[in-house]
């Protein structure tokens, strides 16, 4: 077997297991996230509880897409064509709006405890 076989093949097989991750991430957060969408609505919880589901299915969602854009990298990194290259930006870009906004939410989050703390100790 070749060297450049060999790592090709490797490739595929770490590829491979990333994805893997990948769909265990999305598949934890989105069961975890339905568990706790529910029970929200089961116990008709207000607006505050929905938050902490919302970010920790958003957490998960980002790392599932940050593994899956890891198997992209290992499997562009053999012999890139266009499209896979191009699958590759867009997880990219996906993944960077998600992390934005994920970030975006969390600093509210805690802006807003924070002003509640405030209020509490006044």
């Amino acid at each position: 077997m070749a060297l450049e076989e060999f790592v090709h093949q490797l490739a595929e097989y770490v590829a491979l297991l990333v994805n893997l991750l990948a769909i265990l991430a999305i598949a934890i957060g989105s069961v975890q996230g339905a568990i706790g969408l529910t029970g929200l609505l089961l116990f008709k919880a207000d607006e505050s509880k929905l938050m902490p589901v919302w970010m920790s299915f958003g957490r998960w969602a980002v790392a599932g897409l940050s593994f899956q854009l890891a198997a992209d990298i290992v499997e562009t990194s053999i012999a890139p064509t266009w499209a896979e290259i191009g699958k590759l930006g867009a997880i990219a870009a996906i993944r960077t709006f998600l992390n934005y906004f994920l970030d975006r939410d969390l600093e509210g989050i805690r802006e807003r405890e924070k002003a509640k703390a405030e209020a509490e100790a006044i």
